[in-house]
């Protein structure tokens, strides 16, 4: 039976909308079992790395006393830039499902697209589109009310 994470990320990226934050929301499961959830804190840490991707990671990663996630899942609710795709292919995630493209910024199926790379040593499963509607409606919702 299939569960899907992302209303706890869109959760996240809702909570992250009202801090002021671009609202991206991630979540590391490991099976049924939440490791972490985060939002993007860029600017509330001033911390260009505090994307929610990178967030959830550390505090995933803290959970469980070891750098690497094997077997594990991020879920997030727009598709990760180059960094934090990166960061989930060292993290070791065995699999990513993300909802919103992001044409602009991505780096899994756009853009750097950093899992093509001979360079990276790992290569999580990766499933798009997920809720795609409803991420992209917050993300859409959020920019529209700071023109």
């Amino acid at each position: 039976m299939f569960t899907s994470f992302m209303p706890l990320a869109l959760q996240e990226a809702r909570a992250a909308a009202l801090r002021g934050e671009v609202p991206v929301g991630a979540v590391i499961t490991r099976g049924p079992q939440v490791l972490s959830q985060a939002g993007n804190r860029t600017r509330e840490l001033s911390d260009p790395t505090a994307h929610a991707e990178i967030l959830a990671i550390r505090a995933a990663c803290a959970a469980l006393g070891r750098d690497r996630l094997e077997g594990c899942a991020i879920w997030v609710t727009l598709e990760p830039c180059a960094m934090c795709a990166q960061a989930i292919a060292h993290a070791r995630l065995a699999r990513l499902l993300f909802g919103a493209a992001d044409p602009k910024s991505g780096g899994v199926l756009q853009g750097a697209r950093v899992f093509a790379h001979a360079q990276t040593h790992h290569r999580p499963e990766v499933h798009d589109g997920l809720d795609a509607d409803a991420c992209a409606a917050v993300l859409r919702d959020f920019f529209a009310a700071r023109r």
